[in-house]
């Protein structure tokens, strides 16, 4: 990680987006397997599966919830776009300011549910609800900052399958140059890495202490980020 200043350049002080970014992926992985193995078979990152995931509920299969996966649904989205509102308002401005709003936001959001998740009953429906509604909003809203970030080969930090392809597509193997491999090989790294650290922690703890985990992961991300790659 970079984190020399500059005094020339604003944009160059703190941490540089790609390993920001990374960091993020590995959020992501915590927060699904919070939401998947914690709260009911339902993503709050990966709106793919998410989706997915909802069609089960639809078809009445066992063990999922409509209403779980409507609500990730409906925050995520609600998060995206008040993180497009916000993109758009500040224009041309700054991307480390917007980045470090971002997760301030996110950090402050994820604090929230992993307090909930504390206090609450483990299988009550405001935990449930809440804990859903504030995820999968923290989500939506670093999604539509990242998007509009433009990081190359990191245009998302919560779902990897655009990242497979790209790794697979453009390999050596496949004809191509191989450009990128690293960046995308570690995103997939990162994603995997959150969800096993993710899934251990709320099979051994519960879903507060991953919460709490990946609200400091992002708060530390939020005071360090920097705005360029």
């Amino acid at each position: 990680m970079t984190t020399e200043p500059s005094a020339k350049d604003p944009e160059a002080r703190g941490v540089r987006l790609t390993p920001v970014l990374l960091v993020l992926t590995v959020v992501s992985g915590l927060i699904d397997a919070i939401s998947y193995l914690g709260l009911g078979r339902v993503f709050t990152a990966n709106m793919t599966g998410n989706v997915v995931v909802l069609g089960f509920a639809a078809a009445g299969a066992p063990g999922f919830s409509v209403r779980h996966t409507a609500t990730s649904l409906a925050f995520f989205l609600a998060g995206a776009t008040t993180g497009g509102r916000i993109g758009r308002g500040a224009g041309a401005g700054s991307r480390r300011v917007r980045t470090r709003v971002t997760l301030g936001a996110e950090a402050v959001l994820l604090a929230a549910a992993a307090t909930v998740a504390h206090l609450t009953a483990e299988d009550g429906r405001l935990r449930v609800y809440t804990v859903i509604a504030l995820t999968a909003f923290a989500m939506g809203l670093r999604n539509a900052t990242v998007q509009k970030l433009a990081v190359p080969a990191l245009t998302t930090t919560t779902v990897v399958t655009m990242t497979l392809t790209g790794l697979a597509s453009d390999s050596h193997a496949a004809g191509g140059s191989g450009r990128r491999s690293r960046r995308r090989a570690a995103a997939v790294t990162a994603m995997f890495a959150g969800a096993v650290l993710g899934a251990a922690l709320v099979l051994h703890h519960g879903i507060a202490a991953p919460l709490l985990l990946a609200a400091v992961m992002s708060g530390m991300l939020a005071l360090l980020a920097s705005g360029r790659e």
